[in-house]
């Protein structure tokens, strides 16, 4: 069965897709740390972050680069977090998240959850950017 990110990429469910190649997707997460925080995915369903070909991982860094730089334009931060945790979806996942301070990276503490509106519109803040 498909991850949902795969039915986000074969657009099947809707996602708030930030940049898309032939590759590679970007899209918030629709339960962010903070608003911003965005996923960066291989489009072929890979489990495991170093389960991907050499060229893929590194073409998905590339890629999580230039969607990064995109969202600290877009989003008043410090810097950017990146994290690979990959125990949620079975589908390799980079998160980019706006940092102001540490805790904003704590994958522990309770999610955010934002409205369609305000997650369409930090999206086109994000594109604006890249």
């Amino acid at each position: 069965m498909a991850s949902i990110f795969t039915r986000i990429i074969n657009r099947e469910i809707p996602g708030y897709i930030i940049a898309e190649d032939d590759r590679y997707i970007a899209f918030l997460d629709i339960s962010p740390l903070v608003l911003g925080h965005t996923l960066v995915i291989p489009k072929q369903e890979v489990d495991y972050i170093f389960n991907l070909e050499d060229d893929a991982l590194a073409g998905l860094m590339v890629f999580a680069k230039k969607v990064a730089k995109a969202v600290e334009k877009a989003v008043p931060c410090k810097r950017i977090g990146v994290s690979v945790i990959g125990l949620e979806v079975p589908h390799t996942h980079v998160h980019i998240v706006p940092m102001n301070s540490a805790d904003d990276v704590n994958f522990t503490r309770a999610k955010l959850s934002p409205s369609k509106e305000a997650l369409a519109e930090v999206a086109e803040k994000i594109r604006k950017h890249l």
